[in-house]
């Protein structure tokens, strides 16, 4: 059984800390609880989006630099 890790707010979706550092987790990489899997920017201001499950990552379901909504799915955890 799947579960996504969700978008805590609106922004734009990094999944990395900066344009060349290289990403937070990738697909195939465990999650524990805590472990920031990218970066939502609001006006500037960059707020880590940590997992509240533990897991490996399956898929990431947004895009690096994609707008993403509030309670969107980002990335899927098997």
């Amino acid at each position: 059984m799947s579960k996504h890790l969700l978008s805590p707010l609106p922004g734009t979706f990094y999944r990395k800390p900066s344009p060349d550092a290289p990403a937070y987790k990738n697909v195939g990489d465990p999650v524990a609880v805590g472990d920031v899997i990218g970066l939502i920017e609001v006006m500037k201001s960059f707020n880590e989006v940590k997992a509240e499950e533990a897991g490996t990552i399956t898929a990431f379901l947004a895009d690096d630099e994609e707008p993403v909504m509030a309670g969107q799915p980002l990335a899927e955890l098997g």
